[in-house]
């Protein structure tokens, strides 16, 4: 596993529940809004997935659920 910092931002874009329990990754439906932008503070780079941890939220996400604006 690799961890790296930024402050890149993205585009939350919605997550499944597949997408949510693929790699154990917190549930972002209740807290990110569906087309809101969110700065991207750490990434955590698995063999088979990225998780991201958003500036002031908790929890970390699959990557996946996001996109470059």
């Amino acid at each position: 596993m690799m961890n790296h910092s930024t402050l890149k931002t993205l585009k939350y874009t919605g997550c499944s529940i597949e997408q949510i329990r693929w790699g154990n990754n917190d549930d972002p439906r209740e807290v990110l809004e569906e087309g809101k932008s969110y700065q991207i503070e750490h990434i955590r780079h698995h063999k088979w997935h990225t998780k991201y941890k958003l500036k002031d939220i908790d929890g970390w996400f699959n990557s996946v659920c996001f996109e470059e604006e």
